[in-house]
């Protein structure tokens, strides 16, 4: 059974975490990552010995209903996003942390203890 100064702690960082967890207006899922492409055009540079592609030319890539989605972005979109790509994967480190937390003071709490 958890003292009370083990489950203050908790809740305090139970409640820091929700507040981080706030802070962020928009989070995308996904990478934006840089392209080169070959087109198809026979004696454009890209097809040369060694080729020199086209590009780059920033995408952003995610996964809808398990299928991948990929859109072409300005530089302008590109920079615009990355910050929101950023707030989606610090999101989820944040709620990995607060369900680990949980789990613990579930644990903790009925006196289950982890088996290993």
């Amino acid at each position: 059974m958890p003292t009370a100064r083990q489950r203050r702690a908790r809740a305090r960082l139970a409640a820091a975490l929700t507040t981080a967890l706030a802070d962020d207006a928009f989070a995308l899922p996904g990478s934006i990552t840089q392209r080169m492409t070959r087109c198809g055009k026979p004696n454009c540079r890209c097809r040369a010995d060694p080729p020199r592609l086209h590009g780059p030319y920033p995408q952003w890539t995610r996964t809808e209903q398990g299928k991948t989605v990929t859109r072409l972005l300005t530089a302008e979109q590109a920079d615009r996003y990355r910050s929101w790509i950023d707030n989606a994967r610090r999101l989820r480190g944040l709620l990995h942390d607060l369900e680990a937390l949980s789990v613990e003071a579930a644990e903790h709490t009925e006196g289950w203890g982890r088996t290993r």
